[in-house]
């Protein structure tokens, strides 16, 4: 069977939908390659791919050598001859040996030939802690994507979001990091595989008055959760998806600040020189006017991400966001 999925909304967990979205992508477009370490008969780390080798075969879900640098290189390659393939990294922290290649080759190259080459190139990372592993295997490394021109930085937080994200990161023609919250893979929620999305960008996922908390992938249902124990003390939260990080959807993200009046920024990277900092800077500039107290940040903290047994206190959670939010309505 080497169909889509059939049409309806389902119940899936993140990790389905990914899965879904990807049988969706092979399915629609021969040039579609899936690449990775043990993707194929195994089915990734996390079976994300699980199934997909069997169904469309080696050629197209191809397992790799263990060598970051090369399976993106071969992916460049792969696409400047007309394929559109989607490249697994098995972990966040193992991305870093084709760093290279990404930010000199992956994400300039378009830039170079004037416009003439494009590099449709998915490069899936699933990112971030609180899954107890071990070193290499909960960074964030978000910002220093980010701060490359040429890459767009994606990551979804619900499985609706997963599957069609997913869909627009392979359509895209631009390379795009993928990062795939793994703390939330088995979070589960509503997808309709027919229903085409609203347009790409920041999204309200909870309307409010008080102050706005903005956040994406692993931090949005933490920053839900805050929004709905302040809602007992009487404050009404806004929460902001903004599901892209690069390029930032931040005609979404001043409107409601401008609505609120307050704005606290979480993400599980570092605070120091993280998403964060640029979003405050870019807000205070646009809504210098409607501000009511000062942008605050949440995050890690500016140290290597800590063994297992310490990452619930390294990793900002529920209280670290109410905090937050008391000073920021204090103010």
């Amino acid at each position: 069977m080497t169909t889509a999925p059939t049409a309806g909304t389902e119940r899936m967990t993140l990790l389905a939908a990914l899965n879904a979205s990807l049988r969706t992508a092979l399915a629609e477009d021969p040039r579609t390659l899936l690449m990775g370490e043990d993707i194929g008969r195994l089915g990734g780390v996390f079976r994300v791919t699980d199934g997909l080798q069997k169904d469309f075969g080696d050629e197209r879900v191809m397992d790799t050598p263990l060598a970051e640098s090369g399976i993106v290189g071969t992916a460049i390659g792969l696409a400047l001859n007309g394929f559109r393939p989607v490249v697994e990294i098995q972990f966040d922290g193992f991305v870093f040996p084709a760093y290279d290649q990404i930010v000199t080759q992956l994400a300039k190259m378009h830039a170079r030939s004037r416009g003439r080459v494009r590099l449709p190139v998915v490069i899936r990372i699933p990112y971030g802690g609180a899954i107890g592993a071990v070193e290499h295997h909960s960074e964030s490394p978000e910002t220093l994507f980010a701060h490359v021109a040429g890459l767009r930085v994606m990551s979804p937080s619900n499985p609706s979001d997963a599957y069609w994200m997913l869909q627009e990161a392979v359509r895209s023609d631009d390379p795009v990091i993928f990062l795939e919250p793994k703390r939330r893979y088995y979070d589960t929620g509503e997808v309709d595989v027919a229903a085409r999305p609203h347009p790409q960008g920041a999204r309200v996922v909870r309307a409010g008055s008080d102050l706005t908390l903005a956040a994406y992938g692993p931090m949005v249902a933490t920053c839900l959760d805050a929004a709905a124990a302040a809602s007992e003390e009487g404050h009404d939260l806004e929460v902001v998806d903004l599901r892209s990080i690069s390029p930032i959807d931040f005609d979404t993200l001043v409107r409601s600040v401008g609505r609120t009046g307050r704005l606290v920024i979480a993400h599980e990277a570092p605070v120091f020189f993280g998403a964060g900092a640029e979003i405050a800077a870019r807000v205070t500039e646009r809504c210098f006017y409607q501000l009511e107290a000062p942008v605050l940040r949440v995050g890690g903290f500016h140290s290597p991400y800590p063994p297992s047994r310490l990452e619930d206190a390294y990793l900002p959670g529920l209280d670290r966001v109410l905090d937050a939010v008391d000073r920021a309505l204090a103010a």
